[in-house]
């Protein structure tokens, strides 16, 4: 289970910056995950015990301040800010006994079609970053030779930058669970969506829906059969969770 008003929270985007060099892991909550943590205890573990958690929801902003939480942001920190971020970034000198300018990102995760769209957009927005991918199975769990699979192509691409996308809480739990056999030195982020968003196989709501914290409105006009129980159930979910956490200082059911 997870308790909002006890987690360590980003507070703005400007904190982005003081995230430090090195292997961090960088994980994002918003109220689906925060619901889905409830039940399920290795997820509240990943979320919990990253490096740092972003808050990618403007319902998580209020509810951490309804909250007196020990975290308080003042802004949302979309899983896209934080892409847009590090891309932009000259984070990181090079490695050990390197010095060179190109920079790898890697991208773990989604299918081989969304990912060669990435490479695509890649040479044409960040030109400046060499891309390796590598799209998984598509399977509830991944085997033992999986795992191994994946862990060889992360450790042998030795990226600058890694982003996971398998969406939540899948891509948390497998990276979490797996952090100490990355043999990295580099930025993780489980970002999820925005791997289509970039790939421009799914739009991102507009910039106005956006300002207004209803990003999440747009996704359900345009998908209803398939999110009208992430957002109109677990919307009254999360307020519940929180306010028992407000109410009676218990764990959420």
């Amino acid at each position: 289970m997870l308790r909002l008003k006890d987690l360590t929270i980003v507070e703005n985007l400007e904190a982005l910056s003081r995230i430090p060099r090195g292997k961090v892991l960088i994980n994002t909550i918003n109220a689906h995950s925060y619901n889905t943590a409830q039940k399920d205890a290795l997820f509240a573990e990943a979320l919990r015990n990253g490096d740092y958690l972003i808050p990618d929801g403007a319902s998580i902003v209020k509810a951490c301040r309804w909250l007196k939480a020990k975290s308080r942001p003042t802004e949302r920190i979309a899983g896209w800010d934080l892409f847009e971020f590090e891309m932009g970034a000259s984070f990181g000198s090079p490695k050990e006994g390197e010095n060179r300018k190109v920079r790898t990102v890697m991208f773990m995760g989604s299918s081989e079609k969304v990912l060669a769209l990435i490479r695509k957009r890649m040479a044409e927005v960040y030109p400046q970053w060499e891309v390796v991918t590598y799209s998984p199975p598509y399977k509830p769990e991944f085997t033992e030779e999986d795992n191994a699979a994946i862990i060889k192509a992360i450790n042998d691409a030795n990226p600058d930058l890694l982003w996971i996308g398998m969406t939540a809480p899948k891509q948390e739990k497998w990276t979490y669970a797996n952090w100490d056999r990355l043999d990295i030195h580099c930025h993780v982020g489980t970002i999820g969506a925005v791997f289509d968003f970039f790939a421009g196989t799914y739009k991102r709501a507009p910039l106005w829906w956006q300002e207004h914290s209803l990003e999440w409105l747009y996704r359900l006009i345009k998908e209803p059969r398939r999110m009208w129980r992430r957002y109109l159930v677990g919307n009254i979910l999360f307020f519940r969770n929180i306010l028992k956490e407000k109410t009676k200082g218990q764990h959420p059911l």
